[in-house]
């Protein structure tokens, strides 16, 4: 069966609704009950009427607006009862009332804003889509809500292979292992990983990095505060991320071997006892650094030599480069052996190579994730696949637009105000420091005030004020960054966005 989308486009079904014979092309023969439902004609009509209903309220939403005065008090009740909830305040005053219009998102007391950040990386089609919300109704109907590792639809099974058909593309990526956070996807990875080269027990990772908030996984990112009271049980090694301040004292080839040979040093002295060197290609907590492919390539060709896996983190990154994976657009994924997605993927996933293949019993979970997540999660591979979000022979795709329009806002702000963007301390020889825009394609961050952390952090709060929902990262310096709904932005809304974010910076200058 097929579903007729906004745009007009047809697209199949999901494929859980699927009988046997539907799904190798024959119109005869049985089908069951649950493929009857979802070819039901009042059931479309049904679903049909629901995206209509939101698309009517989504069109009402057109630019950003401040509270309603008479929802200020009972919002403010609901931010009370949300603070007692969770034992603190929000760090933002941020309750979504269920309705947006692509980039733009309303909250409960009424008042509109630009969502620069999506929920940290994961709407990347924003709010209110009617694709999205018509694969998430239909998704709705099926007899359970979680999908398990012991028993399961259909549903999860074909998002990883939608996900595994692009993967294997350019990578020896072979299978995939869904699970419900991308903390629990580096959980599984480590796990293979310690399996595939047991009894290893040291991991490689790099400085500034951030891997989720489980026991294990904050002792790995490099932030002392998320591992604060935690026993520390997992042997980490840091090595310095691409440095591009120090690469262009030293020369980039010098650079780099000075890296390899602190590489060697961990090697040397703990022969055999590293699983994995986990790499993030776009550093995304650090600061959305980069770095270019030599880097990459000859720590990982070292890694290769050594015996010890090469692990790429795109549960941020993922979807936002110029390719669909970032390995892909470093043309570096002959060398990984285990990748970890997730955030606009909706469910996460650890991908191994046939080597990595864990053996049975070594993975598993009562949650593997909803039907919606996977279901939009296949949606959205399809969406980035079958778009133009990606540069393709030589000709920048939306994505490279976008991040030059980006970079283009931030200039003219700088010309305009430029004591609001003095250079960073020489001190702070971090990646970029010296560029007050950076990043890489959906991946955005610009260094107002020096990147000193008590104004970039307050300009957080003054811009959210203003209209414009943004977070930052980095550390010494600290910047704002963006993670844009690229998928449904257009490029035509930088200047509404950044008049708002003027605003905001105006009140931290005073």
């Amino acid at each position: 069966m097929s579903t007729l989308q906004s745009g007009g486009s047809v697209r199949p079904s999901p494929a859980g609704s699927q009988s046997a014979s539907q799904a190798s092309g024959s119109n005869a023969g049985p089908q069951t009950v649950g493929a009857t439902l979802h070819s039901s004609p009042a059931l479309k009509q049904a679903i049909g009427g629901v995206v209509e209903q939101v698309r009517q309220a989504s069109a009402r939403i057109t630019d950003v607006r401040p509270p309603i005065d008479e929802l200020r008090t009972p919002y403010q009740a609901m931010l009370d009862a949300a603070k007692d909830t969770k034992g603190r305040p929000l760090l933002y005053p941020y309750l979504g009332s269920g309705v947006g219009n692509g980039a733009l998102v309303e909250l409960g007391d009424g008042s509109v804003k630009w969502d620069m950040i999506c929920g940290i990386g994961v709407h990347f089609f924003g709010h209110s889509d009617p694709d999205m919300v018509e694969t998430a109704v239909r998704a709705g109907i099926e007899d359970t809500v979680q999908h398990g590792h012991l028993q399961s639809g259909n549903a999860q099974y074909r998002f990883a292979q939608t996900l595994l058909t692009e993967a294997r593309k350019n990578s020896r990526l072979n299978v995939a292992f869904a699970s419900t956070s991308g903390a629990m996807a580096n959980e599984n990875g480590i796990k293979a990983c310690y399996q595939k080269h047991a009894p290893a027990s040291r991991v490689l990772a790099f400085r500034d990095c951030f891997m989720g908030r489980s026991v294990t996984m904050c002792q790995i990112g490099d932030a002392a505060a998320y591992r604060q009271g935690v026993p520390l049980s997992t042997l980490v090694d840091y090595m310095p991320f691409y440095d591009e301040v120090a690469a262009k004292r030293m020369g980039q080839t010098r650079y780099i071997d000075m890296c390899v040979a602190h590489l060697d040093q961990y090697i040397t002295r703990y022969p055999n006892q590293h699983a994995c060197f986990i790499f993030e290609l776009i550093q995304g907590e650090g600061g959305f650094n980069t770095a270019p492919r030599d880097f990459f390539r000859v720590l990982m060709e070292r890694c290769k030599a050594a015996k010890i896996a090469v692990w790429d983190d795109e549960i941020q990154t993922f979807g936002r480069t110029e390719r669909m994976f970032a390995y892909e657009t470093l043309d570096l994924g002959q060398y990984v052996d285990v990748l970890c997605v997730g955030k606009m993927t909706q469910a996460c996933v650890t991908l191994f190579t046939d080597e990595y293949n864990p053996k049975p019993g070594l993975l598993s979970g009562t949650f593997a994730s909803p039907t919606v997540c996977f279901d939009v999660g296949t949606r959205v591979v399809e969406r980035l696949r079958e778009g133009a979000y990606y540069s393709k022979d030589g000709q920048p795709g939306l994505i490279a637009r976008h991040h030059a329009a980006f970079r283009e806002q931030v200039k003219a702000l700088a010309a305009k105000h430029p004591a609001w963007f003095p250079k960073a301390p020489e001190a702070m020889l971090t990646p970029g420091a010296a560029d007050i825009a950076g990043g890489h394609g959906g991946m955005m961050r610009f260094t107002p005030f020096g990147g000193a952390k008590d104004k970039v952090t307050k300009a957080c709060q003054t811009c959210f004020e203003e209209g414009v929902v943004l977070f930052y990262c980095g550390h010494d310096p600290y910047h704002l960054r963006m993670l844009p709904p690229l998928g449904v932005m257009r490029i035509e809304d930088w200047p509404r966005v950044f008049a708002c974010v003027e605003k905001g910076l105006a009140r931290v200058a005073g």
